[in-house]
């Protein structure tokens, strides 16, 4: 398995989709940070920014997020979604879709996701995403980011709840995942924008619905009960004790099997 992907592959891979310019590096220190740079600077939507390093790598809620070098592939990359600004709460879990999708299309492996939008492969996890706005002129965009880890062994692992593609078992090229995400990612967003309803897609992927859940909130309380549905932003409906509630924010915990 090669784990880094190769900038001209990648290019002639997506060259008759809506993705570019493509680049990549060796190193930055943050690929979304780095993208929103350029967004204000012009950039066009389409622009794909990869890295198989990140010295300032962030995730949800302001957490930060580093591998070692050679080990994870970083990418982000510049939307500008034609749907109502107040809509665009789905982005993230969008771009979930499009990577479970992209593992399990090049790779074969069963990944899901874990409300809002964490990609996992069993119950462990295997890409991370952070999804962000750049409201400057000429018109608003979003930076969509999301880190796969490609190749970490068992060692290296961040928490015992993290995996890699290597240490599942699969020996498919880095290129060959990228190319199967960005490919998902591009026809998961048109079809959104065509008005497609996004909740059937995210409830077939989604192993948080069914399962009895632990909703960590950013206040510090904890709410325990049966996932149920996503509403049409994408909220997570649980089933709790005090009755009916629906959650946008909030840490998960699944706390027995779908």
């Amino acid at each position: 398995m090669t784990h880094l992907p190769d900038a001209a592959s990648l290019r002639a891979a997506l060259a008759d989709t809506g993705w570019g310019p493509i680049s990549v590096l060796a190193t930055t220190g943050s690929t979304n940070a780095d993208l929103a740079a350029s967004a204000r600077q012009g950039a066009p939507a389409g622009t794909v920014l990869v890295a198989t390093h990140q010295s300032a790598g962030r995730g949800r809620l302001t957490r930060s997020w580093e591998a070692p070098p050679g080990t994870s592939v970083a990418t982000s990359v510049l939307v500008a979604p034609r749907v109502p600004l107040s809509t665009w709460g789905w982005l993230p879990l969008l771009v979930g879709v499009a990577v479970a999708r992209g593992i399990t299309d090049a790779t074969g492996l069963d990944a899901r996701l874990k409300w809002p939008n964490d990609v996992l492969i069993g119950d462990r996890k295997v890409c991370g995403i952070l999804c962000e706005a750049v409201p400057e002129p000429p018109g608003p965009k979003a930076v969509l980011g999301f880190g796969l880890n490609t190749a970490l062994r068992a060692e290296q692992l961040p928490v015992p709840t993290a995996t890699s593609l290597l240490l599942e078992g699969s020996q498919v090229d880095a290129t060959t995942v990228l190319t199967a995400v960005l490919t998902e990612l591009e026809e998961v967003l048109r079809a959104w924008e065509g008005g497609a309803d996004p909740r059937p897609g995210y409830r077939a992927l989604c192993a948080t619905l069914g399962a009895e859940v632990s909703v960590l909130l950013p206040v510090g309380d904890t709410v325990q009960g049966r996932a149920v549905d996503v509403d049409a932003d994408g909220g997570l409906i649980v089933d709790t004790a005090r009755g009916r509630r629906t959650f946008v924010a909030g840490d998960i915990q699944h706390l027995r099997p779908r």
